[in-house]
């Protein structure tokens, strides 16, 4: 006699969730160190340029301690209004149901970051590397590359690892031209942006809660760059009833029409056979219909997300259908509709510009600074789990690591390098 498998335990599943958008994001810190490492001794890239980030002072090896402070304090302060101002900008967009324009605006915006952005990267490593290719071959495949990455981001519906994939990239080109920031700018930038996450997410007027909870009024998606992990899909091998899963890049239906179809399914069925058979039939389409929404049932396969368990019981009567839809429109930054874990890529940024200023210095505050983020990130997620909303995934991460870099910049290296020249293992 077959046995059925052990069931899988939260443990497990919170843990491959976990994985789930770690991985990305460790990623695309590891290809910002290595672009770093390569690419910052070049003198091709190490040219001084003007950004919004560095309008308002231009930081010099000759100033004081306190012009620097000063001077990274105004810089950072000047990109925060302006990353403001652009933010309420989109909320207003959105708001007017602009979401066409905005929608080829963040595609214009990713053409720009693949065509211009990974263009003069490439030929930085192509000039490193000395790789033999004409400029035509160079343009042909860089056109081609933009223009794929825009189509799997925005504009089509590719698989899901292509798009997983060249969100990766857009962060990792992005990360890489923060990085040529001056130190004391990069790092009060850093700061700066970790509390503007957390103003801007928990604050009632704050312009990105304005955003997700305009978002979730509507039932629509952010028109915005955003990584989404797969939900864990706990397989049950069973056959019974024969229920479909989950298409992932399905677009959300409406509660109303999924209860008139409920409805219409039944009255059908109802009308063709006996009352036995016709409840049978009701409760088999009532699966279906579940597990097409990301539902699933308790006793099949069903798409669950351990870390904010939100399932729906759509209850089928003959008489009275109900359906609770507070459940459904818990979607933001942080979950997604079909209970996928969202981050957005600027958290993907600025957490791979800080390893990537870290990878400047020594690999040891690489090291440091991973694991403080890494652990910012699981705080972040199990903060997410207990208050079910979206939460800044930022002001952790980023603080533990500036802090982690501090410590190790100023206290730990001074430990293991007396360590070593003294020849004391530890």
């Amino acid at each position: 006699m077959a046995q059925n498998p052990k069931p899988r335990s939260i443990i497990e599943s919170l843990g491959e969730e976990i994985v789930r958008i770690i991985t990305p994001v460790s990623i695309c810190m590891f290809l910002v160190v290595i672009l770093v490492s390569i690419l910052n001794n070049s003198e091709s890239s190490s040219a001084s340029f003007t950004t919004i980030a560095t309008i308002a002072y231009t930081e010099d090896s000759s100033d004081s301690f306190w012009d620097k402070f000063e001077g990274a304090l105004l810089n950072s302060l000047v990109f925060v209004a302006v990353v403001t101002v652009v933010t309420f900008v989109l909320v207003l967009l959105f708001y007017l149901r602009c979401t066409s324009f905005l929608k080829y605006y963040m595609g214009f915006s990713a053409f720009f970051v693949l065509g211009f952005m990974g263009g003069e990267i490439g030929l930085f490593l192509n000039q490193y590397f000395r790789i033999p290719v004409d400029c035509f071959t160079f343009l042909l495949v860089l056109f081609n590359f933009t223009v794929v990455g825009v189509l799997a981001v925005f504009m089509s519906k590719m698989a899901i690892f292509v798009t997983q994939g060249y969100l990766v990239v857009i962060g990792m080109l992005v990360a890489y031209w923060f990085t040529l920031l001056p130190e004391w700018t990069t790092w009060m930038l850093l700061v700066a942006m970790s509390l503007y996450d957390l103003a801007a997410v928990l604050l009632p007027g704050g312009p990105l809660r304005l955003l997700v909870e305009l978002a979730m009024a509507r039932d629509e998606d952010i028109p915005a760059l955003v990584y989404e992990a797969r939900p864990v899909l706990a397989n049950d091998p069973s056959p019974r009833d024969n229920v479909a899963q989950r298409r992932l890049w399905r677009e959300p239906r409406n509660v109303d029409s999924v209860i008139n179809e409920n409805s219409n399914i039944g009255s059908n069925v109802n009308s063709s056979v006996n009352p036995v058979s016709g409840l049978e039939s009701n409760q088999n389409e009532s699966r279906i219909v579940r597990a097409e929404e990301g539902q699933g049932s308790r006793g099949n396969s069903e798409l669950t997300a351990p870390l904010i368990e939100h399932r729906i019981n759509v209850q089928m009567h003959l008489a009275q259908q109900t359906v609770e839809t507070e459940n459904l429109v818990l979607e933001g930054i942080g979950l997604g509709s079909s209970g996928a874990i969202k981050l957005g890529l600027g958290d993907f940024i600025f957490y791979s510009v800080l390893v990537g200023r870290a990878a400047m210095y020594d690999f040891m505050t690489v090291y440091a600074c991973y694991l403080a983020i890494i652990a910012g990130l699981g705080i972040t997620l199990v903060l997410l789990a207990f208050y079910q909303k979206a939460l800044p995934a930022l002001p952790v991460s980023v603080l533990l690591g500036v802090l982690f870099y501090l410590l190790t910049r100023l206290l730990l290296e001074a430990f293991v390098v007396q360590c070593s020249v003294n020849l004391i293992m530890f």
